[in-house]
């Protein structure tokens, strides 16, 4: 069982499962709403949860063999990339968008910056099959990982028989992705009584429930929500956000409100990557922010803080940081004999 498990206390499901692989339990942090994924249809073995984080730094999933999920979602940085504002992929291609830090993803129903997929088991499809990311497909991979006796070894030992399909390859990398729960952070534990807040940090969470709760909503720090948070449309990306899937002019330029957790450690901000530094979120919300048909209503008050409480609000969100998931050892890429 990975160890990140043992050092919360939490609520535990134990999940069944016909595939070979010991069933795992899956952490539900106390005061937390129970998860939207449907784990019946994808239960969760030690073995399943292996091939999936094998999958997850596999550069075979790119094309050119040179490109992994990783590239993008660096363990260390939440799982997200924090050198450049827009996400690369093969051949130095740059896509159009800041790659989303990756956790407590068993508690969204949508996924991407505009909601085009609506499953995690399907999330892969998207970077593998985008022509500036990996630029690939699932029978190319298929095939690929058909070649390595290793792979064949880890699919039986995770399904049962050594058969590769797109399926248990997207359901394995679910698997290892819903165990990424990050729920042990200042903030966590002063909830569950075991710390304080310094009266700076108190401070700067009495305005975070005042300014900020009502998107990015306690305890996963999302509302899971799309919303238009009046940022100036970068004419060079052209990017609609949530309209260019659903077509509906009342859904342009909004996007899926990103959580919070890990803040410190995730920039650069928004979905274009455009901001390097919290104190700059922080003042286009207090002085950057363009009206539109779309805007959010919840923005269509200014917001007023001064440069001290600006800095107090920060304290807080320096609280949301949960040092045991970034250096998590399971959560790493994994090594062996036969790499």
């Amino acid at each position: 069982m990975p160890s990140r498990f043992v050092c919360l206390a939490l609520t535990a499901v134990v999940l069944l499962s016909a595939a070979t692989g010991d069933p795992v339990v899956v952490p539900v942090p106390p005061g937390w709403p129970a998860p939207r994924y449907d784990q019946a249809r994808n239960p969760l073995t030690t073995a399943g949860i292996a091939l999936g984080r094998r999958l997850f730094y596999e550069p075979l999933l790119s094309r050119d063999s040179t490109v992994s999920c990783s590239n993008c979602h660096l363990s260390f940085t939440a799982f997200t990339h924090v050198d450049h504002a827009l996400s690369h992929g093969i051949a130095d291609r740059i896509g159009i968008r800041n790659a989303p830090a990756l956790m407590n993803l068993a508690w969204s129903s949508s996924f991407m910056w505009d909601g085009a997929v609506n499953h995690l088991d399907m999330q892969a499809l998207a970077p593998i099959s985008n022509h500036a990311e990996m630029d690939f497909d699932v029978a190319g991979v298929v095939e690929r990982l058909g070649n390595q006796e290793k792979y064949r070894k880890m699919f039986e030992a995770a399904f049962g028989s050594d058969i590769i399909t797109g399926e248990r390859l997207l359901k394995a990398v679910a698997q290892f992705e819903l165990t990424l729960v990050s729920a042990n952070s200042r903030y966590d534990r002063v909830t569950y009584g075991k710390d304080t807040f310094t009266m700076q940090e108190k401070n700067g969470y009495e305005l975070f429930k005042k300014h900020c709760n009502s998107c990015h909503t306690e305890p996963l720090f999302t509302s899971c929500q799309f919303e238009n948070n009046g940022l100036k449309p970068d004419t060079t990306l052209n990017d609609r956000g949530r309209a260019g899937i659903t077509g509906n002019p009342a859904d342009e330029m909004k996007f899926r409100v990103p959580t919070l957790r890990n803040i410190e450690i995730s920039y650069p901000y928004m979905h274009d990557g455009r901001f390097k530094r919290l104190k700059d979120v922080l003042n286009h919300y207090t002085s950057g922010i363009k009206d539109s048909p779309t805007l959010s209503p919840l923005l269509k008050d200014s917001i007023k803080m001064d440069s001290n409480e600006k800095t107090d609000l920060i304290a807080f969100l320096l609280t949301l940081t949960d040092r045991d998931f970034l250096f998590n050892p399971d959560f790493r890429p994994q090594r062996d004999s036969t790499n």
